[in-house]
């Protein structure tokens, strides 16, 4: 129940969503540049709030798959409110083995679900199922801070450990190269994590400025840009299997 002590426990960590307005930026110029008449997916898509905002840009249609079929109904219920229902097509779908033809999205969007899927699999269905002119835009949280790491194995009741274990690395987003040729990355929130504890103060917003500057220079250093918290990354060109 909201407000209980297990509320607060299960959502202490969104906290830390209070510096996400850069990563967010970035992704949204890549995602909603041209997509004015685009055919879109969002790729495990949740309660679809991103499916419904490129609705409301002007995408042609729009799917959003999930395996969950609560989220799924939510998205659509979400859908009739926000006057989108006809432009919006929810469905329940194995995200590894989707019932899409080949070619079908201008745009893929795909937000903290890489970690849940096998890797190969999801990253083989994506390129089959984006058209070879598309964009596919993913955002995923990194393993390689030791301090993140540490919270995430000492915050359980967040995540299971499973899901800590799997959480991508630079590795696993380099991979992503077997199944496309272009691959555009960039690292997000080191320095700007210590604006945190301060995020009620009446300075919390040019002291996040100023620490976002920092983070654009160190984390455009190669290795050190490895401690960033959040990877927003591009992939287009996909490599087609052989038929």
């Amino acid at each position: 129940m909201e407000g209980s002590e297990e509320y607060a426990k299960h959502f202490s960590n969104m906290k830390f969503y209070s510096i996400t307005q850069s990563s967010f930026a970035h992704r949204d110029a890549l995602l909603y540049r041209n997509i004015a008449g685009a055919v879109a997916l969002d790729y495990c898509c949740g309660n679809g709030e991103v499916a419904l905002e490129m609705a409301k840009r002007g995408a042609k249609k729009v799917y959003g798959i999930d395996i969950s079929e609560v989220a799924i109904k939510n998205a659509q219920e979400l859908a009739k409110v926000q006057g989108v229902a006809e432009i919006c097509d929810f469905r329940v779908m194995d995200a590894e083995h989707t019932e899409f033809p080949d070619d079908t999205f201008d745009v893929i969007h795909e937000y903290g679900a890489l970690h849940h899927l096998e890797l190969k699999a999801a990253f083989s269905e994506l390129s089959r199922i984006l058209k070879p002119d598309g964009k596919l835009v993913c955002t995923e949280a990194m393993r390689h801070n030791p301090l993140i790491h540490w919270y995430r194995n000492r915050t359980p009741h967040l995540r299971t450990k499973w899901e800590v274990e799997h959480i991508l690395g630079i590795p696993e987003v380099n991979s992503g190269g077997t199944y496309f040729s272009v691959l555009n990355t960039r690292m997000f929130h080191l320095a700007a994590l210590a604006t945190v504890p301060f995020r009620k103060a009446s300075f919390f917003r040019p002291l996040l400025a100023a620490l976002e500057a920092v983070d654009s220079l160190i984390l455009s250093i190669p290795y050190l840009n490895r401690l960033a918290w959040v990877a927003v990354v591009e992939y287009r060109k996909p490599k087609k299997a052989a038929k």
